[in-house]
């Protein structure tokens, strides 16, 4: 490519846009109904209505096509919440990864990729990267909660972000759990007495502190 970039990474304009929107939409599609296995570029042009050459020219592999597609979905994911206390923030984060993952497109989606992810070197970078954007939008709760005095100095914000999250996961992928507005108030409320209590407190050299 001219740019020297890889398959996927160039943000276009205009016509090039639309087509890459109705791609990723289309691959959305596929990824949903048939999973990560089930992914073929033919019919993802073929679901989007462009020509075979353009998908393949533009991505040339699946796992390009995925990694972009998370790269979308965390430019488009809902701006963190702001509620003046650390408990709202992070109950408005965990019923916002609530809601994602019990939607009938989202959570079928977020599973087919998370699949995806446990075998194939790139797509588990997409999905780091993805979750990496998610939880440094969300990180300012945190610090904003030191400086109110709520949780201790040196609390590691990007861990107690990822603490109300991962129960939530685990619901989704493990227990198979009812994933409820009860359970996401528990996730937040639990991080907030952690974080509280200081076990997200760092030590030196950014090193979680030992027990």
């Amino acid at each position: 490519m001219a740019d020297g970039g890889e398959p996927g990474t160039v943000r276009p304009g205009g016509r090039t846009a639309r087509v890459r929107e109705s791609v990723l939409r289309a691959a959305e599609d596929a990824l949903t109904e048939q999973g990560f296995t089930g992914l073929d570029l033919a019919d993802v042009a073929r679901r989007a209505g462009v020509g075979k050459t353009t998908v393949y020219r533009r991505w040339g592999t699946v796992t390009a096509l995925v990694a972009d597609l998370l790269e979308d979905m965390a430019e488009q994911s809902a701006p963190r919440t702001e509620t003046g206390s650390l408990l709202g923030d992070l109950t408005a984060n965990a019923r916002l990864v609530r809601r994602t993952l019990t939607d009938p497109r989202q959570g079928p989606l977020f599973k087919a990729l998370i699949a995806a992810a446990t075998g194939d070197a790139r797509t588990a970078a997409a999905l780091h990267r993805f979750y990496d954007i998610r939880v440094r939008e969300w990180a300012p709760c945190v610090r904003q909660a030191v400086e109110r005095g709520e949780v201790p100095e040196g609390t590691d914000p990007h861990a107690v972000v990822r603490a109300v999250s991962a129960p939530l996961y685990y619901h989704l992928l493990i227990s198979g759990g009812r994933l409820d507005e009860a359970t996401a108030t528990r996730a937040a409320e639990a991080a907030v007495a952690a974080a509280r209590a200081g076990v997200y407190v760092t030590g030196g050299g950014g090193k979680p502190r030992s027990a």
